[in-house]
This record gives C-alpha cells, structure tokens and sequence, in this order.
C-alpha cells in the first residue's frame, strides 16, 4: 500500500466509523498495543488478510490521535509477529493526516495448508483464531481439525465403523454396485473376488465397513450414526419463531433417515410435498404450474450436502439441516470449503473432494456425476426459472446454500406473486398460506387493499364475508 493509499483509506474509516472485516484499528499513540495476537492470528487465517491501522481512537469517536513513535512501533509489532506460528511477515506503511503519524500493518492470508497461525506463547488450541466482522474470536476445536484434516489428508470417509455388520447392507444395491465397478474397471473384474473388490473400492476395510460403506449401503446407518441424517422442516413464516394461524411453530417436520441413496429422494419429496405452485401463463395463453424451486437444483444442493459435508467424528452428531421458509429455502451441512478452493471459485474451479471414496461409491450407483457439475448446473436451473441466483455461504465450519423463491423479497415483487397466484381464483385459506402471514393481517392488509386499488376482484362481490368468496386476478 503507498501513503496515498493509506491517508485515503483513513478518511474512508473516519466518514464511515467503523472497523471491517479485514480492517482493525489500534490508538497506539502512548504505546504499542501489547496484545495484537488475536488479530495477527484471525487475518492471517483468512483468505485476503487484513490491515491494523494504528493512531486512530475507535473509542474517541474515531479521532485521528497518531501513533507514538512509528519507528518503535514498527519494531514492536514486529517481534509480535515473530511469536506467531508460522512467523507472520508484516508489511508496513505511514502517512501524515493534520501532523499526526499513521501506521498500517498489512498482515497477508497464509496458504491453508499453513493454517492455522497461533500465537505460540498459548498453543494452538487456545491461540488460533478467526474473524468474524469487526472482532477476533477464539477457533473451535473444530474450526482447527479441520485444517488440520486437510494437511494431514485425514480420509474420515474410510474410517472402519468396527460394530457395524454387513448382514444389514442392501444386498441388491451392493450386487449393482459390484456389477458397475466390474464393468467401469475390467482390471478388477479379472484378477479379484468380490471381497478383494470391496476392500480395493473402500467400502470395507479388513471385512468391516467404513463408514462412506455404512452410509452408501446399510439398510439403516442410524443404527451406529443416528445423527448422520437430515432433519427437514417447512416453517409458516420467514423467520424462526414464527407461527402459523393456528399457532403451530412447523407446518411439516421430518426426520430423514436411511441410507445415501434413500435420503436423497425421500428429502426431494419433501421439498415438493412442501413447495408452493404458481400457475402462469405462457406465451402461447395456456395455464402452466411452475415449481417453487427447480426440482433439478434442489437435488443437487442436497447431493451436495450428503457428500461433501464432514464425516470426522466431530459432526458427527450434527444432521443436515433443510429448512424451508415461506421467502427462501436453506439447506446446511457441517463442513465448511475443503482445500484450497473459496466461496468466489465455487463452480469455476475444480475443488479437492473431502469424501473422494463416498463420492466414488455414488458416482458407480449413478446416485451423483462425480464431475463437479452441482453448482453451475444450480446457478442455470435457476436462471432458467428466473429466480435469483443460490447464495452460498461458511460460517463457524458450516456450509449453507439459500435459495430464494421469488414469492416475495419487497412489496412489488409480492403484489405481483399474488395476481399472478391469482390467475384462478383462490380462497382465504390458499392466500393465508400462499403468503405465509397470518390470515388476519393477509386480508386486512393485503387482499382487500388489492381489492379496492382494483389488482384483484371477489368471485362474489355482492356478498364479502361469503364462506365461499375467492379473489381472482382483475383482467
């Protein structure tokens, strides 16, 4: 960074007041900050780094106070530098604001398979931290397994299940999957049985299963897992806590168990059990149903999560979440990025798989491509069906996929959901539900003023409190 850079950057904090995700600031102007290993650690372990900026008093309001002698400071904060693990490099600029000296530490993002950078005078465990928005706290036991996991090339998805019997694997399921390796790999199909191939393909390991096996082939994993499953809900409103007309806190809630291959389809059938239809009109004046979500997008995300989410003995008591609100869907899986690849790259560049031996298992049973197709092929379903694009996110070692079904994000967008939901008529309780709010404040809010302001008509106009009444678009 040069001076200019600097100075502009500080009149930028001091208009904004505020401090960033990868901006932190340090008065300094009696002294050095004797405690900057929170920080070295939480941007070093960041993709992009961060800067401390030092002569500048968050607690005054901001105030430009400078520092109290820049070349000390430098040499100070550079020793605190040398007490992290790995050594944190720190690049160093100064400029002047109104005759104060101010001091910028640009601390770089380290390769991950550095990571995590701790201070040393603590240990790992306790000195390894992370940002989160403007403060630095303390990484779970998690958070540096994971790290951990990837440098060392921990394969959890292969650890033997020892209790586990392969009685209760789906025979016919396991007999297909043996029929495609031989197929897809004639080298195997000539020179080993059937159990030198399970073990060569990872499915057991000296005769007992490994788990990516357990979940790919028993009839009920649970049984040893129970929590390795998904937990799907369908919620009256946009937020947690909300409740329906009747005070119900779900309008549907579901435990999704069973192998891979059975959670899969049994979760897309919630997702459609529990997803609205729009009729629309085509060019051509015909009546069409359109989904709420694009069927073939909503497959992938779940696939997504079943394969790639953390199967370290860590999360292993932490389902996967569906959660279905009346504006958006999001579905979490433990397990944030694997390697190197960030949220920006996802879909253009190839990542490293966490669980390469379960997705292989999936790909021969044509459960998943394998090819890495899940997220461009999310991103254009949802083009297609003119919806916002899917936001993916990792937040404390969990990745989260929201999708937007275009009901409602702002009043215009819902006037124009309702006169469309409204192409044929619909009853009170369609539109309560339709809406997600409660009947109460959906009529007197929102139907009748589209009634008066002439967007929507009554079925029978001549009788408004009729137990029969329905509301239809005003062509």
């Amino acid at each position: 960074m040069q001076s200019e850079d600097l100075k502009n950057l500080v009149i930028e904090i001091i208009n904004t007041k505020t401090e960033t995700q990868n901006i932190e600031l340090k008065a300094a102007n009696s002294g050095c900050p004797t405690h900057l290993f929170d920080t070295l650690s939480s941007f070093s372990n960041q993709d992009g780094g961060g800067i401390i900026i030092f002569g500048i008093s968050e607690k005054d309001n901001y105030e430009v106070c400078g520092v109290y002698d820049p070349q000390d400071l430098q040499k100070k904060v550079t020793e605190q530098c040398k007490q992290m693990e790995p050594i944190v490099r720190a690049l160093f600029t100064t400029c002047d604001i109104d005759g104060n000296t101010i001091v910028s530490a640009e601390i770089p993002g380290v390769d991950i398979a550095y990571r995590p950078v701790f201070y040393k005078g603590i240990g790992r465990v306790k000195g390894s931290y992370i940002r989160v928005g403007e403060s630095d706290e303390p990484m779970t036991e998690y958070e540096i397994y994971s790290y951990e996991a990837f440098r060392q090339r921990k394969r959890d998805d292969i650890r033997t299940v020892e209790e586990a019997n392969m009685r209760l694997f789906d025979q016919d399921r396991l007999a297909m999957y043996l029929m495609e390796v031989k197929r897809e790999r004639k080298n195997l199909a000539k020179n080993m049985s059937d159990e030198e191939i399970l073990e060569v393909m990872g499915v057991t390991v000296e005769s007992k299963p490994t788990l990516a096996g357990l979940m790919t082939f028993s009839k009920y994993p649970q049984t040893y897992f129970p929590q390795l499953c998904i937990t799907a809900v369908s919620l009256p409103g946009t937020e947690h806590g909300a409740v329906g007309e009747d005070g119900a806190r779900f309008i549907d809630n579901k435990r999704i168990t069973g192998a891979i291959p059975d959670m899969l389809e049994e979760a897309v059938e919630f997702v459609i059990k529990n997803s609205r239809t729009k009729t629309i009109i085509d060019e051509r004046g015909r009546r069409a149903d359109k989904p709420e979500y694009p069927i073939i997008a909503v497959r992938e995300a779940i696939v997504n999560a079943l394969v790639h989410r953390d199967y370290s003995i860590h999360t292993e008591n932490v389902p996967i979440r569906i959660e279905m609100f009346r504006d958006r869907m999001e579905i979490t899986n433990s397990g944030g990025l694997y390697g190197k690849i960030t949220i920006d790259a996802l879909g253009k560049a190839h990542p490293e798989t966490r669980n390469a031996t379960l997705a292989n298992m999936l790909e021969l049973l044509h459960v998943t491509e394998n090819r890495y197709p899940g997220i461009p092929t999310m991103r254009n379903e949802f083009l297609k069906a003119k919806l916002p694009a899917p936001v993916f996110s990792v937040i404390h070692g969990e990745f989260k996929v929201v999708m937007k079904n275009g009901y409602y994000s702002d009043d215009l967008n819902l006037t124009e959901s309702i006169i469309e939901f409204c192409s044929i008529p619909r009853t009170r309780d369609e539109l309560t539900q339709f809406i997600g709010k409660s009947r109460s404040y959906v009529m007197n809010k929102i139907i009748y003023p589209m009634v008066e302001a002439g967007e929507l008509k009554m079925t029978i106009p001549e009788s408004p409190k009729s137990h029969s009444q329905k509301f239809v678009k005003k062509y």
